[in-house]
């Protein structure tokens, strides 16, 4: 019915014809730096938070529009993308390329960063958040090349780890920005938001400007292939006919939201009885092994970009998810949190090593089975309390590490000359983060549920995530791509 070459074969002929498997390496590491920014920016805006609520004299909710809008300004950039496009006639990512793309996207968050100087300098709020909305634009324009692109960069049945090994780098950035961020506003990781001086923040954003443009003027002359289709594509939405791309964005808006909804509302959570009665300064420990959860999963992820062995990858498979643990709890350690209550979660991630076995290194399989592991996660902390309720919950994050590169892959295979059209769709659907939470947090507020029985909306996303995994491989199959006959071999 589908052209079976998909968006990966032209894509990946493009690349293959240009040099060995040695400059195909360099390529994907020049690449995935730009990932690091992102996590590094992101991450970072929890710190910068508390310093426009004491310095702006604002509520909670009014300091949470900071992040409200820097995570709109994904949708919002990628449906403007989808407009002009439409409206215009032309794609313009495959009018230009997907290099140029990152490049134009790097500038247009320089510039946003760039503006905070100004905002801050004239107590403006509203101009922070503007600024805050640049810097989003530009990054939606960066993950819709970004994303394809890397799944570009060598064969399609191992996109998945590529995008595994950049998630690793963006994790790498979400663990050290807050504690870089926290030295340059408030002198110290312990310091308060009352140290922060209108100085440090033009340091720190001038730095951050800095570097974005550095970055761009590094893709422009970097040996990163010029990478565009230039087949006619007919007006209209045409990438909406594939069923794997529309099922694929209902999965990225639920797996973006229990990411996010988890951890959002895990707060109220352990300030239950039940689950320990902590107050804020113990939460935060709990917060960081949830996002270091993340990282855990796609270090361990990332394995099978590498040509290495099957017993190499099977040591490394146990060894690397520790190691990346031991980065989280020394991060902790830094941070002055005891990290001697989180030695348990070992446990949890040995499960996860058992569940990355049972993968095969297959994208719908790999979705599949950190699906039902989220599920019976989630299920677990439902169902008891304390200890055992709290890192099941936790484990959460150890599902949701991999489900995003294989959601995208398996999204935008087989869209050929439609596959940036569709990247631009599953950017937009980031938004499932800004409303799943609140959600949860609604049925939190009615007093026959509260907080604990609030989490059975996880179990629903995961259960969803589930079904995508079982229902895209039958559609692709059925589009003559079977996963089952590719060859899983490293970059």
């Amino acid at each position: 019915m589908y052209d079976a070459s998909g968006s990966f074969t032209f894509l990946y002929q493009k690349i293959t014809d240009m040099g060995h498997q040695s400059n195909s390496n360099s390529k994907l590491y020049t690449l995935i730096v730009v990932f690091f920014f992102w996590g590094f920016v992101a991450a970072s805006n929890g710190i910068f938070i508390p310093f426009c609520k004491s310095y702006f004299v604002l509520t909670q909710f009014q300091s949470q529009l900071i992040d409200l809008t820097f995570y709109g300004g994904y949708f919002m950039g990628s449906l403007a993308l989808f407009l002009f496009s439409r409206y215009k006639g032309i794609d313009f990512l495959n009018k230009i390329g997907y290099k140029k793309g990152i490049i134009y996207g790097l500038i247009l968050s320089a510039i946003g960063a760039a503006a905070i100087i100004p905002s801050v300098n004239m107590g403006s709020y509203p101009l922070i958040l503007c600024s805050y909305f640049i810097i989003a634009l530009g990054f939606s324009l960066q993950q819709t090349c970004a994303w394809p692109f890397i799944i570009a960069l060598g064969t399609p049945e191992t996109g998945a780890h590529r995008s595994n090994l950049a998630g690793s780098l963006n994790s790498l950035g979400t663990t050290i920005g807050p504690l870089i961020v926290s030295y340059v506003l408030f002198g110290g990781i312990d310091g308060s938001a009352k140290n922060a001086s209108i100085l440090s923040i033009s340091y720190l954003y001038a730095g951050v400007s800095i570097s974005f443009l550095l970055m761009s003027v590094y893709f422009a002359f970097s040996t990163l292939p010029h990478i565009q289709n230039d087949d006619h594509i007919e007006p209209g939405i045409g990438a909406l006919k594939y069923p794997q791309l529309v099922l694929g964005m209902i999965a990225i808006f639920v797996y973006v939201g229990v990411e996010v909804s988890i951890q959002s509302n895990m707060g109220a959570l352990l300030k239950l009885p039940d689950f320990g009665g902590y107050n804020e300064s113990q939460i935060s420990k709990f917060i960081s092994l949830y996002w270091g959860s993340l990282m855990i999963g796609r270090w361990t992820g990332a394995i099978g970009v590498f040509n290495l062995s099957k017993t190499s990858k099977r040591l490394l498979g146990i060894v690397v998810p520790y190691m990346a643990f031991g980065v989280v709890l020394f991060v902790n350690h830094l941070n002055g949190n005891d990290v001697s209550q989180l030695y348990v979660y070992g446990i949890c991630i040995a499960l996860m090593i058992v569940a990355n076995f049972w993968t095969q290194e297959k994208q719908s399989r790999s979705l599949l089975i950190f699906s039902l592991f989220g599920c019976v996660a989630m299920l677990v902390g439902l169902f008891s309390t304390g200890q055992v309720a709290l890192f099941a919950f936790l484990s959460g994050g150890l599902a949701c590490s991999v489900m995003w590169p294989c959601i995208f892959s398996l999204a935008i295979q087989g869209l050929g000359k439609y596959a940036s059209q569709g990247s631009a769709f599953l950017i937009m659907m980031i938004l499932g983060g800004a409303i799943i939470p609140p959600l949860q947090g609604k049925l939190a507020d009615v007093s026959s549920i509260g907080i604990h029985a609030s989490y059975f909306i996880t179990v629903l996303c995961f259960a969803y995530l589930a079904f995508y995994a079982f229902r895209v491989k039958v559609i692709l199959k059925s589009q003559g791509i079977d996963e089952d006959r590719m060859e899983s071999v490293g970059h």
